[in-house]
């Protein structure tokens, strides 16, 4: 009888065993229908998976210097590193998919009001407590559903990548950073060149970040992600 029993608990556990197994590789086909990784020559430097960006450090659910994006994202973006190419540019990612838990982590670093470590160089003339009424911090990103990304214009000077001005860099939280301002200076005119290109095709600029930009008729408008960026 004893016998019966543990034979009967080893199936259970093999059945068990087998059904997380195919969830996992369920889970896993449906991920690489909604994003897929960057295949193109785009400079990638995933600000998030270091601790070069506004919060000071590697933020939650970036494992890789990778840029994933909605299917239909990746073929605009590769569209519009086409007319970069052109006039002898080339586009540069910053950050692209941001899993949920990323945007968490920018909530629980903003309310914290006594971590001001970066300040000075990211939102010197903002309050902290302002960011999520100003709109540079939110609950939500539309970074999540996976057709949003955030990038600048590069040019290749003496074998390296080197950043077009734009007036000021990613991610600055303040008014200068709206695409639209700095009017009459290089840096704007730079901005426009990003704008043409990724408005033809296909995307539509935030217009606080100059940097930021969310595909027209995006395909998943609804679903906010969480997979991490592997």
């Amino acid at each position: 009888m004893t016998r019966g029993i543990n034979i009967e608990n080893k199936e259970k556990r093999f059945y068990t065993n087998a059904m997380w197994i195919l969830l996992a590789l369920f889970c896993l086909s449906a991920f690489s229908e909604e994003l897929i990784p960057l295949e193109t020559d785009i400079v990638v430097e995933a600000r998030y998976f270091s601790d070069n960006n506004f919060v000071g450090e590697k933020i939650d659910g970036y494992h890789a210097n990778r840029c994933l994006l909605s299917k239909k994202a990746h073929n605009a973006l590769k569209a519009a590193q086409k007319l970069a190419k052109k006039q002898e540019l080339s586009l540069k990612v910053f950050d692209c998919y941001r899993p949920q838990k990323a945007v968490n982590h920018f909530v629980r670093w903003a309310r914290d009001l006594n971590d001001l470590k970066t300040k000075k160089d990211y939102y010197p003339r903002e309050s902290k407590d302002t960011l999520f009424k100003r709109g540079y911090i939110a609950s939500k990103s539309g970074h999540s559903r996976g057709s949003t990304v955030d990038l600048t214009l590069v040019r290749k000077v003496s074998g390296d990548w080197v950043e077009l001005d734009m007036g000021t860099p990613f991610d600055f939280f303040d008014p200068k950073s709206a695409t639209m301002a700095l009017k009459g200076t290089k840096a704007h005119k730079n901005r426009l060149k990003l704008k043409s290109i990724m408005e033809s095709s296909g995307f539509k600029n935030y217009s606080k970040e100059w940097w930021h930009y969310t595909l027209r008729n995006e395909p998943f408008p609804d679903r906010y992600f969480n997979y991490p960026v592997d």
